[in-house]
């Protein structure tokens, strides 16, 4: 019997661990995570509002599909042995191994992460406050709208180097921006924060913004444990792949997600849940070709969308070519909620499924409701 261990429980990992359960019955799959809880990533701006979301353990979600599910941290990949050490002193062996540890935004002294727990907690104690996000992505967008719209009387100020919603089309960017003017997020653009203190920020320009609670959305951590491995990985640190998915050096090892560098026709694909969830559901089926004794096929990925929350009342979608340029097309309003709210409520679904996941999730094969013509 082939032991496939798959390194990590967020929406690739489940997604990846589930696909091969459900299509090798004589196979024995393990998922290792540091704890039981379940992330949802996509709504963590909710848990930073100070909203409840419902409290999901990995172990209950994988028990039905026969998934054996560890907690642990994973410290050490040893390729040659192919066993994984944790650092509780504990090892687990593979025959195959699935790479979904993701990313994560740089801790920076002073400043709070979306993940981060303690964020809800720190603004309900500051509800008239100030809160300085620094980067205006989506992340920094949907935290900097939840937040404000939750605490109407506090001062939500978003700090970037180039101007939110970026890109999107011009009519969806500028639906974005009456929707920050109407919730009263300050919008500094062209300038970057240079240190964080406890009560103030300081820019590039010298500039010091008096601030009670910084939040940081810029920047991408990779884990080191895939160059550590002796992975091949590239400058950032993500595992690089051939067209099937497996490390490029070594070939028991497949990579997805935020983990990996997956390049297709127009690029080196960006971390994101729209892109990492089709690639666990097609590294599931590669794990099954191989172990049948066959060449996994080619991954291949085209976006469909940018979805942002702008609070628990509006949203804005900007449609997509597959490249992840804009398309003429967007929507807006209530159509955007409902639209936003099922991408991100999918997954769980899939991994509580018995049926198995499908593969080919591109991204391109779904309709598009109502769009609004840009």
């Amino acid at each position: 019997m082939n032991d496939i261990l798959v390194i990590g429980a967020g929406y690739t990992g489940m997604m990846a661990a589930h696909g091969i359960a459900h299509r090798n019955r004589d196979a024995r799959v393990t998922i290792l995570n540091p704890t039981d809880r379940f992330t949802e990533r996509l709504r963590q701006h909710q848990v930073a509002a100070g909203q409840e979301l419902g409290y999901h353990r990995i172990s209950a979600i994988v028990a039905p599909a026969g998934i054996r599910f560890v907690e642990g941290r994973a410290a050490a990949v040893d390729t040659a042995a192919r066993k994984v050490a944790l650092d509780d002193g504990r090892e687990l062996h593979y025959d195959l191994l699935v790479y979904a540890i993701g990313s994560s935004t740089p801790k920076v002294k002073g400043a709070f992460t979306i993940d981060d727990p303690a964020l809800a907690e720190r603004l309900r104690g500051r509800p008239d406050g100030v809160l300085t996000v620094s980067g205006a992505g989506l992340t920094g967008i949907e935290a900097a709208t939840e937040i404000a719209e939750a605490y109407p009387e506090m001062r939500v100020r978003l700090l970037s180097r180039g101007e939110p919603g970026s890109m999107m089309g011009p009519k969806a960017r500028a639906y974005l921006m009456g929707a920050l003017a109407r919730l009263g997020v300050e919008v500094r653009t062209g300038v970057t924060v240079t240190e964080v203190h406890d009560d103030a920020v300081v820019l590039d320009n010298g500039e010091r913004l008096p601030t009670d609670t910084t939040l940081w959305t810029t920047g991408v951590r990779v884990a080191p444990l895939a160059a550590e491995a002796g992975l091949a990985v590239d400058d950032a640190g993500r595992v690089l792949v051939d067209a099937g998915l497996r490390s490029v050096s070594h070939p028991e090892v497949f990579a997805i997600g935020d983990a990996a560098a997956i390049r297709q026709d127009y690029g080196v694909i960006h971390g994101t849940c729209q892109s990492g969830i089709p690639s666990a559901a097609h590294a599931a089926e590669s794990v099954t070709r191989v172990l049948q004794g066959k060449a996994p096929k080619p991954f291949r990925f085209g976006y469909i969308h940018q979805p942002v929350s702008l609070g628990r009342k509006d949203a804005v979608i900007q449609f997509t070519n597959h490249d992840d340029t804009p398309s003429r097309w967007y929507l807006k309003g209530k159509a955007a909620i409902a639209y936003k709210e099922a991408v991100s409520g999918s997954p769980l679904k899939f991994y509580r499924s018995r049926r198995a996941i499908p593969a080919r999730m591109t991204g391109r094969t779904g309709g598009r409701r109502n769009p609004v013509p840009a």
